[in-house]
């Protein structure tokens, strides 16, 4: 069962790199899911994602749960796709490894087929700045109580979808673009804002480049939490945290990058760390990476959310070496490599006269 599966998301990675920017429609990159996945740690519970592509997020729960010896039978699956071809991607790739799951085809906006469920997790990677959404249509709908979302761009009609379906105690996790930080286009900013004052931002990571194979557009993550004082760990009420994860990853070819375990390891500790999850590490701001903010902090940046105005910089090395030294060092480091450059030229000369060049 577990060969089958893996062979079936090998080859839809493959469709996905294949297809270029169509391919986002159908498939999230697994590393990313799984930070998602790991952050949220669906152990139990309803999960839930209403632009599910091929059901990636479903495999991932499915499998975080088997990794930390949990019961798979602890978490039931609802999911909505719009594009037909992808809803039956979808059942084929919960069907090889016996998931079962309620995975609806249909318009989410439009048409929700769940529209009674609240959702423990919410995970999901919804289409980037999707202005193809008929928003117009939806002008008085009940899910947008945070200001209505722009027709041009459905990021924040997304956003508001998520927590609309979110349990009393649920959190949610999800991919979008970086402008959905920072911008004030349309009302956006004005959502945003009434989000954070609602104080349902839990944290935001700030993601390397070249993760997808459908964009080259910077993406973030975003995780709200519909009540910061449920009980399973600490009062975290009025902060957030922000992560700049832009460093993090190598690059498995010249246009894909990749995070590595250890990357998603130390994201996903982080976040633990600063939530006070039951044996996790002691948290503390890293310069450069973490920073656990206030919402007088976020005030300040004027409901900026992007992690890098949050964390500062990374603290330089220590250089004790006096600086005259230091230019002896550079400057005989120099005179050696404009020697080297001139005995390379002289060698070139000398190889194109042999040739018949040398005029």
């Amino acid at each position: 069962k577990d060969i089958l599966g893996r062979v079936y998301e090998y080859f839809l990675a493959q469709f996905a790199s294949a297809e270029g920017k169509k391919g986002g429609q159908f498939y999230t990159p697994s590393r990313v899911v799984r930070v998602l996945v790991e952050i949220l740690a669906p152990y139990k519970g309803r999960v839930y994602d209403p632009c599910c592509g091929s059901g990636g997020m479903f495999v991932s729960s499915e499998k975080f749960i088997e990794a930390h010896s949990g019961k798979i039978g602890d978490i039931s699956i609802y999911g909505q796709e719009s594009n037909y071809t992808t809803w039956r991607l979808a059942k084929m790739n919960l069907a090889i490894r016996a998931i079962d799951g309620q995975i609806a085809h249909g318009d989410t906006f439009h048409n929700d087929r769940h529209p009674d469920l609240k959702a423990d997790y919410v995970l999901a990677n919804p289409p980037f700045n999707d202005s193809d959404w008929r928003g117009e249509l939806l002008k008085d709908d009940k899910r947008w109580v945070y200001s209505v979302p722009p027709a041009g761009n459905a990021n924040f009609a997304w956003v508001q979808h998520f927590i609309h379906h979110l349990a009393p105690t649920g959190l949610a996790g999800f991919v979008l673009a970086n402008g959905s930080m920072s911008s004030n286009q349309s009302g956006e900013g004005e959502i945003r804002k009434n989000i954070i004052e609602a104080d349902l931002v839990d944290c935001m990571v700030a993601l390397p480049g070249q993760l997808f194979y459908s964009t080259q557009i910077p993406v973030c993550l975003w995780f709200l939490a519909r009540s910061k004082r449920n009980g399973r760990f600490r009062d975290r009420r009025g902060e957030t945290l922000f992560i700049d994860a832009r460093k993090l990853g190598m690059l498995v070819d010249r246009v894909h990058r990749e995070l590595a375990d250890e990357d998603i390891a130390r994201i996903a500790g982080t976040y633990h760390a600063w939530r006070g999850d039951k044996g996790a590490a002691t948290y503390a701001d890293v310069a450069g990476f973490c920073k656990a903010a206030t919402l007088e902090d976020i005030h300040k940046h004027g409901h900026v959310l992007t992690p890098g105005r949050y964390v500062g910089a990374e603290a330089a090395e220590e250089d004790d070496e006096p600086f005259e030294e230091k230019m002896k060092h550079l400057t005989a480091t120099l005179r050696q490599q404009t020697e080297e450059a001139a005995r390379l030229d002289s060698a070139i000369r000398a190889n194109l006269t042999d040739l018949g060049y040398g005029g």
